[in-house]
């Protein structure tokens, strides 16, 4: 079998861009068994309720649902279970310091396989205020009535 190459996406919280400020993004391995990983190439995960969570000098993945393989026999994983993050000591030894500080949490963005690994994407994040939230969907929607009014230009002036 020839060996993958490339990034194939399996799941993104698009919603977490929505609720925090991204500071800083990166990329882990995940400690998974083979049932798991089988659910994954079937394309099948879902980040919403996830979280990163920094413990005893390890990063553990929470509430990340992966469903139990369908055929999967009594060798199956569980759904939400905790999964290992793969970072450097560097890595997480920075992350430590940052997430003491208040409002700060690591979430989920994206999990993937790249070159037939499963990694996932985490940010360091601060929440944002509901005023915050408005005013990006408020920038957001003037950026799109922007390029709408000059493609409309644009239009008008080849015409």
């Amino acid at each position: 079998m020839a060996k993958e190459t490339g990034r194939k996406l399996i799941a993104q919280n698009k919603k977490a861009r929505h609720d925090y400020h991204i500071l800083d993004t990166y990329e882990a391995g995940l400690v998974l068994t083979g049932t798991e990983v089988k659910s994954l190439r079937q394309g099948r995960a879902s980040l919403v309720d996830g979280f990163a969570q920094l413990d005893g000098g390890e990063a553990w993945l929470h509430n990340v649902h992966i469903p139990e393989y369908s055929q999967g026999t009594w060798t199956n994983h569980a759904a939400r279970r905790k999964r290992k993050l793969l970072l450097h000591r560097a890595e997480i030894d920075k992350l430590t310091g940052k997430i003491q500080e208040t409002g700060h949490t690591l979430v989920p963005l994206a999990l993937y396989f790249k070159d037939g690994r499963a990694k996932v994407e985490v940010a360091l994040a601060k929440g944002k205020k509901e005023y915050d939230k408005r005013q990006t969907l408020r920038e957001k929607q003037d950026r799109r009535e922007a390029d709408r009014a000059i493609s409309a230009a644009r239009r008008r002036q080849r015409a």
